[in-house]
């Protein structure tokens, strides 16, 4: 190389790099284990967990009843609850004991409790109250029952009050009915729904979890058929730094493409999820996503020293990985400390970012925090990658060096 004139060292570390990305392609599709973290996995695990959560919102939660009050308007009542779509009364319960071992069997997520005061304390001008116990191990499941119950109950409220008001026209009703009418408007989210919610996070931890995994069981590889244990082989192509680093990097950067375009753009269409994202925004903001999980998990597959290390070193960070993105969890309730350290991870701007553009319609200048911090994110990982690779690369003289030596004095 010192014989070399600049333009032929140009022109031999391009030819390296392009021959270092033939080489990591054709084993990304000889290895099926690479190939399913970097092919299968992507393409089905979206559809299976959109398939899950596709229904959006739970209907028809099983619910029992303890009637005390046995009156026209308790009865009136439940039956009003149980014409809602959110919840489906299976049983009368002698007392509460009965309804709890029914909680218990989970034949019902849900105990609606009438006094035997109901009916006597409305006709009496009286406040009365409807308890509602519910299974807390299902949250949608109470969210269900409380909305049915809650919305019932105002109904009820303003048909009382209606009656005792002694009005005479209708608009005269409405107000005593509603003093303050008000409007609910579900912004991005219009069901309310869980898919809205957390599949587009999820499809985003996705990409950064297969490249990790992927590159991290090819790295367990590369370790493997080395003779000295080293991640860059004994080859004359895997002689520099940068060429290595880029040769693998657009290797796994024309595969995820691809990849994100599917799961991105492809599975939120087939399940109906929002998309208002302006046309050339979210390309844009994938860039510098793809590239930072791409070097972070190049330098994190220094830690791999064979095929199976990477399952149990990166698999168990998925649930954590999206709880601290924010999404999951509020931001603001996440302890500082945490909050400053999801910001290793890529995923946690990507993950923002994702969910503003594409379902709340933001443009880049609206995203700016995330896109610069992925810009930074992906030029720091490119550093630590090359300083990976070129330790890697020392090594490996080295080990050549001293067996070239034992083999001479042998």
């Amino acid at each position: 190389m010192k014989d070399l004139t600049l333009k032929q060292k140009i022109v031999q570390g391009i030819c390296d790099m392009l021959y270092i990305w033939k080489q990591e392609i054709q084993s990304t599709f000889r290895d099926q284990g690479v190939l399913i973290f970097f092919v299968l996995v992507p393409l089905v695990y979206p559809l299976i967990y959109a398939f899950i959560y596709t229904n959006e919102t739970i209907r028809e939660v099983p619910a029992v009843v303890v009637d005390n009050s046995r009156s026209a308007l308790s009865r009136e009542y439940l039956r009003k609850v149980d014409a809602t779509p959110d919840v489906n009364i299976v049983s009368y319960c002698a007392d509460m004991e009965e309804a709890k071992q029914m909680l218990k069997e989970r034949k019902a997520y849900g105990i609606i409790y009438i006094p035997a005061d109901f009916s006597s304390n409305i006709a009496r001008g009286k406040q009365t109250q409807v308890s509602l116990f519910c299974d807390m191990s299902g949250l949608l499941y109470y969210k269900a029952l409380l909305l049915a119950n809650t919305n019932v109950s105002l109904d009820m409220n303003a048909d009382i009050k209606m009656q005792r008001a002694g009005n005479t026209t209708d608009r005269q009703d409405e107000i005593t009915a509603y003093p303050i009418e008000y409007e609910d408007v579900a912004l991005y989210n219009p069901t309310n729904g869980f898919a809205a919610f957390l599949i587009p996070a999820v499809l985003m931890l996705i990409i950064q979890q297969t490249l990790l995994l992927g590159i991290g069981l090819s790295a367990g590889t590369a370790r493997e058929q080395n003779r000295f244990k080293d991640l860059v082989p004994i080859n004359r192509h895997y002689n520099g730094t940068l060429r290595i680093v880029m040769g693998k990097g657009l290797s796994y950067f024309m595969v995820y493409v691809l990849v994100s375009a599917y799961v991105l753009c492809v599975v939120p269409w087939i399940f109906k999820l929002n998309q208002i994202g302006i046309p050339g925004v979210l390309p844009l903001f994938i860039l510098p996503y793809l590239a930072a999980c791409i070097f972070f998990s190049m330098t994190a597959s220094i830690a791999i020293r064979n095929r199976e290390t990477c399952m149990m070193l990166f698999v168990f960070t998925s649930v954590p990985l999206l709880f601290l993105s924010g999404i999951s969890w509020p931001g603001s309730a996440i302890p500082a400390f945490w909050r400053y350290f999801s910001y290793i991870f890529p995923s946690t701007f990507g993950i923002n970012g994702y969910v503003r553009i594409n379902s709340m319609g933001a443009t880049l200048n609206e995203v700016a925090f995330e896109y610069h911090a992925l810009w930074l994110q992906a030029g720091f990982y490119f550093l630590t990658t090359c300083l990976v690779y070129r330790w890697q690369i020392i090594r490996s003289r080295k080990h050549v060096i001293e067996a070239y030596k034992r083999k001479l004095e042998e």
